[in-house]
């Protein structure tokens, strides 16, 4: 879609071409677009629209887009958008303001606020006396005007409850309840909105929301989504989220969790409620979760997780590259498969070594892995403190290391996004670093809203 011509219905056209009719944009559809300067270069992607309501039944305006950049979110006023297209929305230059986005009073999130409320509409679509219905909304659209301002015109709304449920789109102002914010609402338009989002983002979208609006997206994504998401939250959200899930469901979400990350987090509730979940697990995944609780976070043991690649030393070199190429493996932990006797479960039988996958790759696929591990390095044990860890680990240029025991049994491995998280302050993951800060103190610049403060444009 270019820039659209043309004036409202009804409106006087004094122009020799015929009016055209607004275009219509559609916002459930710019989740996760590229954002582009006029050279074709990418900048970021859109994750809202931020709108502004008015008196009465006036159609908010359209703010700008909360756009991310390099995993940072910032405002885009509208009036430096010069097109929107099919998969793509083209600024009028490539000059970003690098203030962090923060909601202001009056200013509403569509994806992250809209989506999914219940309001009222006139039934059937039709404004006459038919009287009204319940509905969802799913999307909103936005038109621009002839003075070149966006508006949010129309509401796309589901009626019933099923996801297939027929579908229409009404005019805002026939649209009831949208100024209510506190509402329950429930989450699959905005969660559909995002379905391609990695669990990092998404958790960086969850972060931006209310904690009303966080509870109710947690309550709508499956126990794996919701496992994967938790561990990229931080610590004390990550509580947040698990207190506002029912006992039985955070124990459930707890199983689907890495056993490293379960335990980093029941480590940060009371022993009392820790317990309790923990009692809850089922008890086969309850038991790994118990051994890491042992040892202290800042320790190997802390630190490790006991579900790595672990093979027998007559498997082959084809068996242990179909293992690394589990596509739920981190690329940390995919990085070498580790040889011991039987049992294959953690604590195993004797640890004979560890094989790197680069190394597996250089092997016919019928080499066995006993016959290729490197038996010449010694591995960690779980008392070893975190600066030994990080020693180890950038002595050997090694992405993950062995943990064993006293009788030579293989507990687990340490890998090193587990040693950056307990090394990176513990507030990296809510982007107010200090540099962050002194880059926007530094920028002093508006962001282009209604009461921003700072000295110069965008």
């Amino acid at each position: 879609m270019t820039t659209p011509g043309g004036g409202p219905s009804g409106g006087t056209v004094t122009s020799r071409e015929p009016a055209k009719a607004p275009s219509r944009v559609f916002c459930a559809r710019l989740a996760g677009i590229g954002v582009f300067d006029p050279n074709g270069d990418l900048l970021g992607r859109v994750r809202d629209v931020v709108v502004t309501l008015r008196l009465g039944r006036q159609a908010p305006r359209v703010l700008g887009l909360v756009v991310e950049v390099q995993r940072r979110r910032i405002f885009v006023p509208m009036s430096r958008v010069t097109t929107i297209d099919v998969g793509a929305v083209v600024l009028a230059s490539g000059t970003l303001n690098w203030r962090r986005f923060e909601q202001r009073p009056g200013e509403v999130l569509v994806l992250g606020e809209l989506l999914d409320r219940q309001v009222s509409a006139p039934r059937g679509g039709g404004g006459g006396g038919g009287g009204e219905d319940t509905v969802t909304v799913v999307d909103a659209a936005m038109e621009q005007t002839r003075g070149h301002d966006w508006f949010l015109t129309h509401i796309a709304v589901r009626e019933g409850r099923r996801r297939r449920a027929h579908v229409r789109t009404v005019d805002w102002d026939e649209v009831k309840g949208l100024s209510v914010s506190e509402q329950v609402q429930g989450a699959a338009s905005l969660l559909a909105a995002f379905e391609q989002l990695r669990p990092a983002d998404l958790a960086q979208m969850l972060h931006s929301l209310s904690r009303k609006r966080r509870d109710e997206v947690a309550a709508a994504l499956d126990d794996d989504r919701l496992a994967d998401v938790l561990e990229e939250l931080p610590e004390d959200e990550q509580v947040e989220l698990l207190a506002s899930l029912e006992d039985e469901r955070a124990a459930d979400v707890l199983e689907a969790m890495g056993p490293d990350d379960a335990a980093d987090l029941l480590g940060e509730l009371p022993t009392e409620q820790a317990e309790h979940l923990l009692a809850l697990m089922e008890p086969q995944e309850a038991a790994p979760v118990r051994r890491l609780l042992a040892y202290a976070d800042d320790t190997a043991g802390g630190l490790m997780t006991n579900e790595p690649i672990i093979l027998p030393p007559n498997a082959t070199v084809a068996e242990a590259l179909a293992r690394v190429r589990n596509p739920e493996l981190s690329p940390a932990l995919a990085g070498q498969v580790y040889v011991v006797r039987p049992p294959f479960e953690t604590p195993t039988g004797r640890y004979l070594g560890m094989a790197h996958f680069q190394r597996l790759l250089r092997e016919p696929p019928s080499a066995l892995v006993g016959a290729v591990i490197d038996t010449g390095i010694d591995p960690l044990t779980p008392e070893q403190s975190l600066a030994a860890v990080t020693r180890y680990l950038a002595s050997y240029n090694f992405v993950a290391a062995a943990v064993v025991d006293n009788e030579s049994r293989l507990l687990g491995a340490v890998t090193v996004d587990d040693v950056l998280d307990h090394l990176l302050p513990e507030n990296w993951r809510d982007e107010d670093l200090a540099e962050d800060e002194l880059a926007e103190e530094k920028l002093g610049q508006q962001d282009g809203r209604p009461g921003g403060d700072g000295d110069g444009p965008a």
